[in-house]
């Protein structure tokens, strides 16, 4: 199985609603670890934002899965505005999954100039991506979504990629963050 992940970032220190609060980490991880092992995942194509994203990176390579990523931008604007500016220490881990992932020729950095428009091209790109492995292996792919299951409305990047998903016929999976 190919996933495709798409998912909330970890809550600002002031966020007004609990969305992906940073005590919820472990929580989230164990979840993405069993979902893997329960859809026998041979690889993972996502971005690599700070929470969901980078805690799916993390456990795909744990468990020795293929892993692609797709950034809006350039790696350090990234790294800059969607990494670093939550809490918890994530740029490490960013840094080493980064590094890794490219030196494996799986880094796909798209050239878009909006912010808005670059990210949902981005989980586009991320449904694109998987769905050309799993052609050329011969897999299905799984759409998962890790939220805590309640749209922000307009612009919601993470209920979008699950929107599209479903409008390319795909499986989609959900996660819980709370």
């Amino acid at each position: 199985m190919i996933i495709a992940l798409a998912g909330r970032r970890i809550d600002s220190s002031d966020a007004n609603e609990a969305r992906f609060p940073l005590r919820n980490v472990e929580r989230v991880r164990s979840r993405v670890r069993v979902l893997f092992q329960e859809n026998a995942a041979a690889a993972l194509v996502s971005s690599a934002a700070c929470g969901a994203d980078l805690i799916a990176l993390s456990e795909a390579g744990k468990l020795g899965l293929r892993r692609r990523v797709v950034l809006p931008f350039a790696r350090a604007r990234f790294r800059e505005s969607s990494v670093i500016d939550r809490p918890g220490d994530w740029a490490v881990l960013y840094d080493q999954i980064l590094d890794v992932v490219d030196k494996a020729g799986d880094l796909v950095v798209l050239q878009h100039m909006k912010d808005d428009l670059a990210y949902s091209a981005a989980n586009r790109a991320i449904l694109d991506e998987a769905s050309n492995l799993a052609e050329q292996v011969a897999e299905a792919v799984l759409a998962v979504r890790v939220w805590e299951g309640v749209s922000r409305g307009a612009h919601d990047l993470t209920e979008e990629f699950g929107v599209e998903a479903c409008k390319r016929g795909l499986l989609v999976q959900e996660i819980q963050t709370t």
